[in-house]
């Protein structure tokens, strides 16, 4: 057995490592950032996910909330389309979900083909009296407006809950940029006397 004196060890030392030893470095930490890179590729796709389905439920609820409110404005509200109350808005081949007779005028919404090009799928569109900067409704012509789109065929589903009640449910589907459809539903009980003038 042969001992390595110091001049040896001197050797050894001034010469690096060798190519296998280089190439094996270079493969693990290729390896590594790989690995970092597809972790930090799946979280980026999970936070879009989870912004893109906060921001769509806020919007859910604000449409919610809007018809609600009207809702308690309503001296009449009908489902459909049986036209009791008259209405001059243009539905465009819309179908036509709810009406309500207001003090300020009609108020129909109305669910179908988007008006232009800039709107995502099937959109949920109001026609009605547009409120002023008080917050409160007024009496001018009616304005036809998309209050939200990207809606499943079904969308915006009304149905008669009980004596005083309608039930709402408003859905929404998307094809995020990573991973398959996503759909959000939102829900809602409100008031309502339908087919009743008080």
């Amino acid at each position: 057995m042969k001992l390595m004196t110091g001049k040896g060890i001197q050797n050894r030392a001034m010469t690096g490592f060798s190519l296998l030893e280089l190439l094996l470095a270079l493969g693990l930490g290729l390896l590594l950032a790989t690995m970092m890179l597809q972790a930090l590729l799946a979280h980026g796709a999970s936070s879009e996910r989870l912004a893109r389905l906060l921001r769509e439920r806020t919007l859910q609820r604000r449409t919610l909330e809007l018809i609600r409110g009207e809702l308690l404005l309503a001296r009449r509200v009908e489902l459909g389309s049986s036209g009791a109350i008259p209405t001059s808005c243009p539905l465009a081949g819309r179908r036509p979900l709810l009406r309500m007779l207001t003090t300020q005028g009609t108020i129909t919404y109305s669910q179908g083909s988007p008006p232009s090009a800039i709107w995502r799928g099937l959109v949920l569109m109001r026609c009605g009296p547009a409120y002023g900067l008080d917050g409160q409704l007024g009496s001018g012509e009616p304005q036809n407006r998309v209050v939200i789109d990207a809606l499943t065929s079904r969308g915006l589903e009304m149905t008669q809950a009980g004596a005083g009640q309608l039930h709402l449910q408003l859905s929404q589907q998307f094809t995020p940029l990573s991973g398959g459809p996503q759909t959000i539903v939102s829900a809602a009980d409100m008031a309502a006397e339908l087919g009743q003038t008080w």
